[in-house]
């Protein structure tokens, strides 16, 4: 699946950004054995730390869903979770709003650890610009966890090529030094997430958040010079605090002038 460049809104706004899902749209994919991604899961898996529950917490019908979820795709889940599939899971409870369980090999510099049991707008508060996020925050876990299927796009621009960012497994990768825009694009990448959530039938008011993660080369993500008017033109309307948040201060101008280039 490629980045759908039609999902960027601009200006840029931290918001929900929820779509409905289609009858019949997929919402797992299943992980290649021996892949980047595939290598990463595996790790955070061996070391112990890719689940978290709040005590008493029973995931089996939110696991259930995820492996229906699945069957009605024709996947054989034959592997764990964080092998058997490119999405990492959270489970989102409506009452308290809470996330009581998670399975989480590659966050984007955040840790799943810090998250447990927290309301949806805690676990959002460190996010900028987030007024309009928590303004909504009741009425989206409600509809969210309301039986619906939903999707959504995040995006960013990183130096790292991995998976996992976690932010005390890995220090963040340091922008290149190289000034000429076009030779810091080929060391850049577009880090994006496909996010969705499957209803649990057996545990009403629950839902599965997947993230799905991929990060693209940005020079092979760009594929037109529409998507590069798109990117630029949302990298050009974010907020100090947002680019301060998404630690792209320092490479807003290398990149404003590379995606500029390659819209023309």
């Amino acid at each position: 699946m490629a980045f759908p460049f039609d999902r960027i809104a601009v200006p840029f706004r931290m918001q929900p950004g929820l779509q409905r899902l289609a009858p019949g749209a997929r919402q797992l994919t299943p992980l290649a054995t021996g892949s980047a991604l595939w290598r990463a899961k595996k790790a955070v898996l061996e070391s112990g730390a890719s689940r978290f529950a709040v005590p008493g917490f029973d995931p089996e019908p939110a696991i259930a869903a995820v492996l229906a979820q699945a069957r009605a795709q024709g996947i054989a889940a034959t592997e764990p979770l964080e092998l058997a599939f490119e999405e990492d899971f959270a489970v989102l409870e409506a009452a308290g709003a809470t996330l009581p369980w998670l399975c989480v090999c590659v966050p984007s510099h955040w840790a799943p650890e810090d998250k447990l049991g927290l309301p949806f707008a805690a676990v959002h508060a460190p996010v900028a610009d987030n007024a309009a996020l928590l303004a909504a925050s009741a009425q989206l876990v409600r509809l969210v966890t309301g039986g619906d299927r939903f999707e959504r796009f995040v995006w960013t621009f990183t130096a790292s090529a991995g998976h996992d960012q976690h932010p005390r497994r890995l220090p963040r990768t340091p922008w290149p030094a190289t000034a000429d825009p076009q030779a810091f694009a080929g060391q850049c990448f577009l880090r994006w997430e496909r996010q969705t959530f499957i209803p649990v039938p057996d545990a009403p008011g629950q839902a599965v958040f997947t993230i799905r993660v991929a990060v693209d080369p940005l020079r092979e993500a760009v594929r037109t010079p529409a998507d590069a008017r798109l990117l630029h033109d949302a990298l050009a309307s974010m907020s100090d605090a947002v680019l301060a948040y998404k630690s792209l201060a320092p490479a807003r101008g290398r990149l404003l002038a590379w995606l500029a280039t390659r819209s023309a």
